[in-house]
């Protein structure tokens, strides 16, 4: 056991629900929450500030170690990743930086450098962390390993439903494609690669709310507390 707790590493491919699973885990324990894409994110952010390519590997690896990284604590225990003190907030969500982040997440310093962040700030567990790669790179001792999956369309039709309450424009057909391309990014890069660790709890949430998806991790988090 950990000084706060243990470390749960949630992984899966993007549009699965994993931050909206993950935060409401992490509320129900008490436990801190990050959401590892964020810094991806962030990154890509402050890239398309600059006009630097996401393909310049050099330049994306110096900007990302030259960087200020700080991690400010929200609501429900939900740590949010700030670049240079800044937190882009809705920002992070808009399409050509969540393109880029995916461009980037290919890097392999970057990927090392914000691998050491994570684990410093989950060393002492108590902590729910999210992300692709976090049960097989960043923590593969954590306590415990959730992946949640669920079909391309499925996620495809939730992430409209998302835009179109928030009242934005959203084509079901690119929204698919993007998420398949950003599949096939995320499991075959060279670094890191999404994949399910051997050990993982696999979830598939293709026909379950989110609040359903929820209480079957909430089930299995239990269940893995009271073993330890």
């Amino acid at each position: 056991m950990r000084k706060k707790g243990i470390l749960i590493a949630i992984d899966g491919p993007a549009g699965v629900g994993k931050s909206t699973v993950g935060m409401a885990v992490a509320r129900q324990l008490g436990y801190g929450f990050i959401n590892t894409g964020e810094m991806y994110r962030a990154l890509a952010w402050k890239l398309l500030r600059l006009g630097i390519s996401p393909s310049d590997d050099g330049a994306v690896a110096g900007t990302a170690h030259s960087s200020k990284w700080d991690f400010a604590a929200g609501e429900g225990g939900v740590l949010r990743a700030l670049v240079d003190g800044q937190d882009p907030g809705g920002e992070l969500r808009g399409e050509e930086v969540s393109k880029t982040s995916s461009a980037i997440a290919k890097n392999p310093a970057v990927r090392e450098l914000f691998r050491e962040i994570q684990r410093a700030l989950g060393a002492d567990g108590g902590m729910v962390m999210e992300g692709r790669d976090i049960g097989t790179a960043v923590f593969p001792d954590a306590e415990l390993k959730i992946y949640l999956d669920a079909a391309p369309d499925k996620r495809a039709r939730r992430r409209v439903l998302q835009l179109e309450r928030q009242g934005l424009p959203a084509d079901y057909g690119e929204i698919l494609r993007g998420i398949i391309a950003r599949d096939k990014n995320d499991s075959t890069r060279a670094a890191a690669p999404l994949k399910k660790a051997p050990d993982c709890v696999v979830v598939d949430t293709s026909e379950l709310t989110l609040e359903a998806a929820t209480d079957a991790v909430a089930v299995i988090v239990r269940k893995r507390c009271s073993q330890i």
